[in-house]
């Protein structure tokens, strides 16, 4: 017996502590329990003053097993004691685990490094987020919890498909041994250093993206830009196939955009030169600058034609419009892309620029403003070295490419695939990040046995990628917010890794069904804990502050109860550690 209960208010109870109790110093966070004869009730001390013990109360142990959230109070005649190792079991919810479904998490420091085991399902089949300040440990915590669940060579988790966008490059260290543990595991690498490549280099099927991708990809941010980007999208056959097939939609657009222009009221000097620019930039065997454009039997190129008199006329305009009227056809479609056919970047940036000019943007300053805003990034995509990402060498449909996402050079499995997007900025990373994550989630809500196969997206740094971005005014949605409100009925799951939790999406940060805490002590941050995560409490919030390194309070639906735990070190660590200054200062070596 502690002592005898004198104060029960709301959730609280107060016990005074009997003679010799009160000698015992550490028993602030233990858990206690208030029992009668038909009850018991599990309380967690939370403070001591003058010999008195102030108990919240957290649950009930029923029919051994716990349950979360208090219904009876005690009574005054209740006994209030420690709990005894049995009953911590079912606390933590050891005693209702089985063994094939077990995840390690760390242990609890408060009594004696108990392990702490969880149950893998209801983990993993949740959104997750772990949060900390640099140091204080998440990298390592999210390398132990992926080590722990592949460790065990009987039951390792073969068909486990696990992508993580590594924001620094520092996690192959902790899963390139992971053969080690089964023969039937592997990790996979992927990177975006182009110069000195440690896997293989990302490269993105250009032809499996669509409207929405495209203007991510150059950062559309005004509805104008959208028909802009589907026209060039229904017009990128035209450049990817073999001319024979497409002349008539080729032919037919150019003489539509000269029409347009020969009609444009321009005067004759700007009309003779929009066309030469057209024609000399987009032309057909059909239809060019040297095409004979034919008059009672006399022929001569349609350069000729566009001469202008010494009175500054365009004599020709009706034999020019003659001319180009031929080649204009009623009913011409072309559809968008389906994946059947592939095409390059060099053959969106052409689609792009007829794109231009058949929607008449020469005419038009506002659409033209807009429209060049993505032409000038198009194009500078495709003169950098970031237009190497999307050099596919081989044409693939969907399904296949994220087969090979999924399998080693070897043909092998993996189970982790590490993307290292260290060397492109935080921009392109985005972009990046967001197209794979659409990718994925559209090839699982395809898949007709729903949920099937599971895929976890894990976002080093996600404050970076999951923002309250321009995504839902432009198109309706964001793909992080997508698949943190959709992605559990597709089996799609987020693991959210972040130093900074105030600049993460409000609406995936509220899908995050379990958190590992670790320290955190800016103001901002912490506020932003306290208003958003469910059933934190002001308690948790202080400890929060004051964490040593590698130590969390971990809670959600996966945990019973709130923890503290302390992680074991991962081994291999990841490439996270701080550097050493001392050591590089004083180095006497050459």
């Amino acid at each position: 017996m502690l002592g005898k209960i004198v104060s029960i208010k709301d959730g609280t109870v107060e016990v005074s502590l009997n003679e010799g109790v009160e000698k015992i110093s550490n028993l602030v966070n233990y858990h206690v329990l208030l029992e009668e004869k038909d009850f018991k009730i599990v309380g967690e001390i939370r403070g001591v003053a003058n010999n008195v013990i102030s108990i919240i109360l957290v649950g009930e142990i029923k029919d051994n097993k716990f349950i979360p959230g208090v219904f009876k109070r005690p009574s005054f005649n209740s006994n209030c004691r420690m709990i005894n190792q049995n009953e911590l079991d079912i606390l933590i919810g050891k005693a209702s685990l089985e063994p094939h479904n077990i995840l390690s998490i760390g242990k609890i420091p408060l009594y004696n490094d108990y392990p702490l085991d969880i149950n893998i399902n209801t983990f993993f089949s949740n959104h997750f987020a772990i949060f900390g300040n640099t140091g204080s440990g998440k990298s390592y915590s999210v390398a132990r919890i992926f080590q722990n669940t592949f460790h065990n060579a009987n039951n390792a988790p073969t068909k486990a498909n696990i992508f993580i966008f590594d924001a620094y490059g520092e996690y192959h260290n902790s899963f390139s041994r992971l053969e080690e543990y089964s023969p039937d595991l592997a990790f996979k690498k992927y990177t975006t250093n182009l110069n000195f490549p440690d896997g293989e280099v990302i490269s993105i099927p250009l032809w499996l993206l669509g409207i929405d991708d495209i203007a991510l990809l150059l950062e559309a941010n005004n509805h104008i830009q959208l028909p802009i980007i589907e026209k060039a999208l229904r017009l990128v056959s035209i450049f990817a196939k073999e001319e024979e097939s497409v002349i008539i939609y080729k032919n037919d657009i150019i003489a539509r955009a000269l029409l347009e222009i020969l009609y444009s009221g321009s005067t004759p000097t700007q009309i003779r030169d929009q066309i030469f620019a057209v024609l000399t930039i987009f032309n057909t065997k059909d239809l060019n600058l040297d095409s004979k454009v034919v008059q009672q039997g006399y022929g001569r190129p349609l350069r000729h034609c566009l001469i202008i008199d010494a009175d500054g006329k365009l004599n020709e305009m009706r034999l020019i419009t003659e001319y180009l009227t031929k080649f204009t056809k009623e009913n011409l479609h072309l559809d968008l892309p389906d994946g059947t056919f592939s095409y390059t970047l060099k053959h969106l940036k052409d689609a792009f620029d007829f794109a231009l000019i058949s929607e008449g943007v020469l005419n038009s300053d506002k659409v033209y403003d807009y429209a060049n805003i993505l032409k000038v990034r198009l194009h500078s995509l495709f003169n950098s070295n970031y237009s190497k990402y999307f050099d596919y060498k081989d044409f693939v449909t969907r399904n296949e490419f994220i087969t090979r996402l999924l399998k080693t050079p070897f043909g092998k499995k993996a189970q982790i695939i590490n993307f290292n997007i260290s060397y492109i900025d935080d921009r392109f990373a985005k972009i990046i990040t967001k197209i794979y994550s659409k990718l994925l989630y559209d090839y699982l809500t395809e898949i007709t046995d729903r949920a099937s196969f599971p895929i976890h997206i894990i976002l080093e740094e996600a404050h970076r990628y999951v923002q309250n971005d321009n995504d839902i005014f432009l198109l309706g949605y964001n793909i992080f917010d997508r698949i943190a409100k959709e992605g559990r009925k597709y089996g799609i799951l987020l693991g959210l890794i972040s130093q900074r939790p105030s600049e993460l999406s409000e609406t995936a940060l509220s899908q995050c069904s379990n958190f590992l805490i670790f320290k955190i002590i800016h103001p901002k941050d912490l506020d932003f804990i306290r208003s958003m995560i469910p059933n934190i409490t002001g308690g948790m919030v202080e400890k929060i502050k004051i964490l040593q390194p590698g130590n969390c309070i971990a809670f959600g639906t996966a945990f019973q109860l709130p923890m503290n735990v302390t992680f074991d070190l991962p081994n291999p660590t990841p490439e996270s550690s701080n550097a050493d200054i001392s050591s590089l200062w004083f180095d006497k070596k050459k």
